[in-house]
């Protein structure tokens, strides 16, 4: 049976702890140099809408240290839904290589992609989730808490893509969650209506409160330019700065999953600081997108 990762509702929780063991196993023997090409002779393509330095680089790489070959696919080279149809597109790639990636703007263009293909589809983000960089996120929680239970994320800002992955991933594997946005700009409303370990406020002091991971993401998105300056105003009070966490538990974390706008959604007193482990996510993409390749291909 074909798997896809449109949405980290296409995981169960058993699965997502699946996912997590089998990166640790390929992030360590890559720390110690052991090889695993474990998709050897097998074929990437990561089509682009939206560029990316992190999407770009861990994908391509991780296929390179899987032994495997990847296929980057800019916006002017497939134009996806304009030169030929996406179910078009799916049928061919599908004949060609072994998985797709897609980074898009809509996520309907990344559901038909998955819809219309026989090989697995990941989504590389899109409008309404990331699940790729919430693996990641989780694994790199993990890593530092050594469990998800009785642990507290507060997400302040945008309730974007991220926030929504978020939530979902809150959903599935129980860990509390408490959403600080501006009114206006909460996540999407199915997801929060799913949602069964999650506060939602207007005021990012009372989410941050005895939490133990602190996440913040950009406050306009790629696509959003032309709302950036009215953004800044409005979620100024929303930034992750040293008064803010101050009512955070003692040994919180510090999270972002970059590009950061420094001086903005976060100073760079908190993103440079000893709580912050925002390059240990960024690392983890690579290991964490290793693994659902790997599981994705079911040769694991």
């Amino acid at each position: 049976m074909k798997r896809d990762l449109i949405t980290m509702f296409d995981l169960k929780r058993d699965e997502i702890f699946e996912i997590f063991d089998l990166t640790a196993k390929l992030k360590e023997s890559q720390k110690k140099g052991i090889e695993q090409h474990l998709l050897k002779n097998k074929t990437l393509a990561m089509v682009f809408e939206k560029p990316s330095l992190r999407t770009r680089v861990t994908f391509e790489t991780g296929m390179t240290q899987l032994g495997g070959h990847a296929i980057y696919l800019a916006p002017p080279d497939i134009q996806l839904g304009k030169r030929e149809t996406i179910p078009d597109a799916a049928k061919n790639l599908s004949r060609w290589v072994d998985i797709i990636m897609a980074r898009v703007f809509a996520h309907k263009t990344v559901a038909e992609l998955a819809e219309n293909s026989t090989i697995p589809v990941i989504n590389g983000l899109s409008d309404l989730e990331h699940p790729c960089q919430i693996m990641a996120d989780l694994f790199t929680v993990l890593e530092k808490k050594r469990t998800l239970s009785g642990v507290t994320i507060a997400y302040i800002g945008d309730g974007n893509n991220v926030c929504n992955s978020l939530i979902a991933a809150s959903t599935i594997t129980g860990f509390r969650l408490n959403v600080a946005t501006p009114a206006g700009y909460e996540p999407d409303k199915n997801y929060v209506s799913q949602a069964t370990n999650m506060s939602l406020v207007n005021d990012p002091g009372a989410a941050v409160h005895d939490a133990d991971v602190i996440y913040t993401d950009v406050w306009a998105s790629m696509g959003q330019e032309q709302e950036a300056e009215n953004r800044k105003k409005i979620f100024s009070s929303f930034q992750i700065n040293a008064d803010l966490l101050r009512s955070a538990q003692k040994e919180y974390l510090v999270m972002h999953c970059l590009p950061a706008h420094r001086g903005e959604e976060i100073t760079d007193e908190v993103i440079d600081g000893k709580h912050s482990i925002v390059f240990d996510q960024a690392e983890n993409r690579l290991h964490i997108q290793k693994g659902i390749m790997v599981w994705l291909s079911n040769v694991n």
